[in-house]
């Protein structure tokens, strides 16, 4: 009986977290689905891939061959593909570039224009991903070569940089919030409010925004689990949670009835690029050179 794509994709993701619920998330399904997938796909080889408890999740010896055999075919068949992309774009060099709602601004123009300049020749289209998404989805099935993203990346296989930019934190609150009047705020004080949080977030990318503890140990509450960028807008105007974020979201998302405060005692964000570790693209390596070009200013004090 023929190996679905789909089980072989799980077996991988799932080699590589050693979680089910965050395989389930990059994969867009449920653990349960999940599951389903990895028990299948062992049905039809005849052993087992994984030693599963409530709190472990461990290859097998059969189960690290399978990974250590597939994956390298798994990378190659997204390379044909990244390649069959390349040769229907009208015979023209293409570079496909993804950011978020947040990161799409000045520092991306910035780079995509020296990256025009030094090759004149490569079209550069631009995707928007779900900026409170998986993230990283679009860019390892080879949808986009390359992702403009906050650099709090922690998958074994992406690779991330040159910095472009870096970015003060801020806390977003209602122009009516008891900390609307502060000149700044620290860590501590983000454990005495309510926060939301989309946990399909790489949680890389979710603790580096909100860490879940303060410096004390004092807890952090995600209390409200929100389902994008515009809901979240809608809490934090109305009071209900307040929102660690970065200065570019004041400018992408200008409010009257929302202020942005600096946090202290957080370093600032950087941002860059993030692509797969094993792509051979020369567009990207050539997008990369530009970054390592230009100034990267220090943020506003």
């Amino acid at each position: 009986m023929p190996v679905s794509t789909d089980e072989l994709r799980a077996f991988l993701v799932l080699a590589a977290e050693l979680h089910f619920s965050r395989t389930a998330a990059r994969l867009h399904l449920s653990p349960a689905r999940v599951s389903r997938l990895i028990a299948g796909l062992e049905a039809r080889i005849g052993g087992r891939l994984f030693d599963r408890t409530s709190r472990v999740v461990a290859l097998t010896p059969l189960g690290r061959a399978l990974r250590d055999r597939l994956q390298p075919a798994y990378e190659e068949m997204i390379f044909a593909l990244e390649d069959a992309r390349t040769e229907v774009r009208s015979g023209q060099a293409t570079l496909a570039i993804g950011f978020t709602r947040t990161t799409e601004g000045q520092p991306l123009r910035r780079l995509v224009r020296a990256f025009r300049s030094a090759n004149p020749g490569c079209r550069v289209t631009f995707h928007e991903i779900d900026t409170f998404g998986p993230h990283y989805d679009e860019l390892r099935r080879g949808e986009i070569d390359v992702l403009v993203d906050w650099l709090l990346v922690d998958e074994s296989d992406l690779a991330v940089g040159p910095v472009i930019d870096r970015q003060r934190r801020v806390l977003a609150v209602s122009t009516d919030h008891p900390l609307a009047g502060r000149g700044s705020v620290s860590v501590e004080d983000l454990a005495d409010w309510d926060h939301a949080a989309h946990l399909a977030m790489p949680t890389a990318l979710l603790d580096g925004f909100l860490p879940p503890v303060t410096p004390s140990g004092r807890p952090i509450r995600r209390s409200v689990q929100v389902d994008g960028l515009t809901t979240l807008i809608a809490y934090v105007a109305n009071g209900w949670v307040v929102h660690a974020t970065v200065e570019a979201l004041g400018r992408q998302v200008p409010r009257d009835d929302i202020v942005m405060i600096p946090i202290h005692d957080l370093p600032p964000l950087p941002l860059g690029l993030v692509r797969r570790a094993a792509s051979r693209n020369p567009h990207v390596r050539a997008l990369a050179a530009a970054a390592r070009t230009l100034r990267v200013p220090e943020p506003a004090p």
